[in-house]
């Protein structure tokens, strides 16, 4: 069973959505702004994923911006910066979709067809 983090009013959660309801995938939906992710889970997605730490950030986000991230993430360590994305999930990149193992950043649907299908 795959977990799919998401905020129902964004578009590209609401894509993603649409393509694991059409594709007939079973998955656990939680709502990331009420119930974020903690930040034991996000390291652990960080560590499985070979992405960079950046990559976990909603970059084109409001909070990211107010809070000037742009110019501290690379800076920061990684305690320091999943400490923060756990303690706001509109910080994060969204969706997520996770069987525990593999995770997806954000909606393409190539990534979906690989990883969920």
């Amino acid at each position: 069973m795959i977990t799919f983090y998401w905020y129902p009013k964004c578009s590209t959660c609401k894509k993603a959505k649409q393509w694991l309801d059409d594709n007939k995938v079973d998955y656990n939906q939680i709502d990331m702004i009420e119930t974020p992710p903690t930040k034991e889970e996000l390291q652990q997605w960080w560590k499985n994923s070979g992405l960079g730490i950046r990559r976990f950030f909603n970059t084109s986000g409001i909070k990211y911006r107010e809070l000037g991230l742009k110019d501290k993430v690379d800076q920061m360590t990684e305690d320091e910066a999943f400490t923060l994305l756990a303690t706001d999930g509109k910080l994060i990149k969204r969706p997520i979709v996770t069987n525990g193992e593999k995770v997806t950043l954000g909606f393409k649907e190539s990534e979906f067809v690989e990883n969920w299908k």
